[in-house]
């Protein structure tokens, strides 16, 4: 069993699947991840339903469900969470319904739902299987990518001795680590500012050279 951590349905037990097919984010890292993500968001002052508040979250590789529901109770919302395998998919179903939250359930493989969607999310959380090589990982990072806010963050959760994946060209990442897990963190890079044409420059505008350069091209 685990549990909904803090928000409007912290407490709630939740169904996990049998047997070692899925691997539940413990509430450690889970509240590790939720206070960095607050953090982030300037919200860690705010009460614990509200500190997601309006940040389309997406939970890849769901397993039982727990950190998308845990992001719907801490007011992130759309919550959109995909799982590829039925059966935990219908559990993550039931647990969605036993604690009343919102969210949206998607039975699909990760990458190829990743290249048919056109939403764009605020947060993407990604719990691969840790027998996944960083080849794979790397592959899934550079599409979620692109249904990333030119603003938001990536979270990978790997195992300490998977070692750390390539991540996608423009952008910066950064690690912290908690016993066997690690939590990887992805943003792209500032935009450079745009660089103002001759018409916009002032400097140049004013230069009687200019000016006739123009006339003449």
């Amino acid at each position: 069993m685990s549990r909904i951590i803090a928000g409007s349905a912290g407490g709630a037990r939740l169904q996990t699947p049998p047997g070692e097919r899925t691997r539940p984010t413990t509430d450690r890292v889970r509240e590790a991840l939720f206070s960095s993500l607050a953090t982030w968001n300037g919200t860690a002052d705010a009460g614990a339903d509200a500190q997601l508040d309006q940040i389309a979250f997406l939970d890849l590789y769901a397993g039982s469900g727990g950190v998308g529901l845990e992001a719907a109770s801490r007011g992130a919302g759309p919550v959109v969470l995909v799982e590829h395998d039925q059966g935990t998919a219908r559990l993550v179903r039931a647990n969605l319904a036993h604690t009343r939250l919102q969210a949206r359930v998607e039975v699909a493989a990760v990458d190829g739902w990743l290249q048919r969607e056109d939403s764009r999310f605020d947060v993407i959380w990604l719990d691969p299987p840790y027998p996944f090589t960083n080849e794979q990982v790397s592959r899934t990072l550079e599409l979620a990518l692109a249904r990333l806010v030119h603003n938001g963050i990536i979270v990978l959760e790997r195992s300490s001795r998977s070692g750390e994946p390539d991540f996608p060209p423009g952008t910066e990442h950064w690690s912290k680590g908690y016993g066997e897990t690690v939590l990887h963190y992805c943003t792209p890079l500032p935009q450079d500012e745009e660089v103002p044409t001759p018409a916009d420059d002032p400097q140049q505008s004013d230069d009687p050279q200019h000016h006739d350069e123009e006339e003449t091209a």
